[in-house]
């Protein structure tokens, strides 16, 4: 039987939140290895360039030593084999995450039959935040440091 040690965690990351870091956190008690996929993803029209996301995730995740945060702009099946990881981590939120997520999962396993989905739920504490919550407070000047890690709040008032 072989194990898997070595998860990813896509996402944009715009920005990285409490609720990111929860899932995180789940994950590397999982896994020796744990990659933070910051995707460029210029469709979404992320608010914070890529640069910018990609050091908020390093700053935020600093004190786990098994994770790294890398940027990417490919299939996230291709991301995963030229990372030697076999298994995605999600999170789900709520039961209105499910559906989707399990559409993403279904078709990456179209494209990579070995890949795997892990699906982890954040604490109840988290379980509402989500990246465009925190974008649509910091749009009217509102207070996020609840909601992120204080170690990226210096980057959220440069926007």
């Amino acid at each position: 039987m072989s194990f898997i040690d070595k998860a990813v965690y896509p996402g944009t990351f715009d920005p990285i939140t409490n609720g990111h870091i929860d899932i995180i956190k789940r994950a590397t008690r999982v896994f020796e290895e744990v990659i933070v996929a910051v995707a460029i993803s210029s469709e979404k029209s992320p608010l914070y360039s890529i640069e910018t996301r990609v050091k908020m995730a390093k700053e935020a995740t600093k004190e786990f030593e098994t994770v790294k945060v890398v940027p990417f702009d490919t299939l996230l099946v291709d991301f995963a084999k030229e990372n030697n990881a076999m298994m995605i981590i999600r999170g789900l939120r709520a039961v209105s995450d499910f559906e989707y997520e399990l559409q993403i999962g279904y078709a990456n396993s179209s494209l990579w039959e070995e890949l795997e989905t892990m699906y982890l739920m954040p604490s109840l504490e988290n379980a509402f935040i989500s990246s465009s919550i925190v974008r649509s407070i910091l749009k009217y000047n509102g207070c996020v440091s609840h909601l992120v890690p204080s170690s990226i709040l210096k980057y959220l008032k440069e926007s």
